[in-house]
């Protein structure tokens, strides 16, 4: 019997990353391994879980472990930092989609056994989300506004709602912990008063997080760098140019704060069109599927 965990040596002898084929682990996943909910994208993964240091992608055929250099459950700001670069979360995103839209999945079948009518779905939502990424590309500006003067506005409220809600006992009416309905009120107070936050406070506050979260990770990176390549076994190059870039981009932020904010919702909207065309073609090859069976 093997499991897992006694594979992982070479991770700790300068190795980035170990892939272990399924059928050479005997043994489940042991308790210590938790699953991961949020992961920069990678292609072909189902599923991530997290033991530590240690973060694992499952796919089809096999465990592909890497050690990250810091625990987020415990360093979660030195995590997003080193191990979760702004500019690397963005790239590898774009890489999936990519990656997604070219690959023919073996879902499709899957699909097919569960709902006859899911490549309609697919085609619909594909067109609907290509439509929305279209709109956030050729008006960045005004998906900003709607974004920070609705959007989350509208979602502050709807959790302080919610908060409020799970304090109370409707029949018959009593209050069941008065902490959390206080925390429900206050929540749904900054809600309010977030309507009407002027557009310049929501840009400051953005930009100057990403200015932040770019300039330690530059500063993080380029003092791995000086202690050599064995420092950085995720891959030397790509991280200094990450630090380069994120440099450049601090500097951006300073001097065109608004074209900045254009390119980020340009990006999500880029993004959108992806994640849309993605499930375009799925659809298509589905339906295609659907006709030859």
């Amino acid at each position: 019997m093997s499991s897992l965990d006694e594979f992982l040596g070479p991770l700790h002898h300068g190795v980035w990353e170990v892939e272990i084929p399924k059928e050479s682990v005997t043994e489940p996943l042991d308790q210590g391994w938790e699953v991961s909910r949020i992961n920069i994208p990678s292609p072909g993964t189902i599923a991530s879980y997290r033991k530590g240091q240690y973060h694992v992608h499952e796919t089809d055929t096999e465990w592909r472990v890497h050690l990250d250099n810091h625990d987020p459950k415990r360093h979660s700001i030195l995590h997003l930092i080193d191990d979760a670069p702004l500019l690397l979360m963005i790239g590898d995103t774009f890489g999936t989609l990519i990656a997604s839209t070219r690959k023919k999945t073996g879902e499709e079948a899957k699909i097919l056994e569960e709902q006859s009518k899911a490549w309609k779905d697919q085609i619909l939502i594909g067109l609907f989300i290509i439509l929305v990424g279209i709109f956030v590309i050729t008006n960045p500006l005004l998906t900003f506004k709607g974004i920070t003067r609705l959007f989350v506005p509208l979602v502050i409220v709807g959790l302080g709602i919610f908060t409020i809600m799970k304090s109370v006992r409707v029949q018959p009416f009593r209050i069941i912990e008065d902490a959390v309905l206080y925390r429900g009120i206050i929540i749904s107070i900054a809600g309010i008063i977030a309507f009407y936050l002027p557009l310049t406070l929501w840009i400051v506050g953005l930009l100057g997080i990403l200015a932040v979260w770019m300039l330690a990770t530059a500063i993080v990176l380029l003092g791995r760098a000086r202690k050599g390549r064995s420092a950085i076994p995720e891959g030397f190059v790509s991280r200094i140019v990450i630090a380069i870039l994120s440099l450049c981009l601090v500097g951006l932020i300073f001097t065109y704060p608004i074209e900045i904010v254009e390119l980020l919702m340009i990006v999500l909207g880029v993004i959108g069109l992806l994640v849309g065309i993605m499930l375009f073609v799925n659809g298509v090859r589905l339906k295609r599927r659907m006709e030859r069976t």
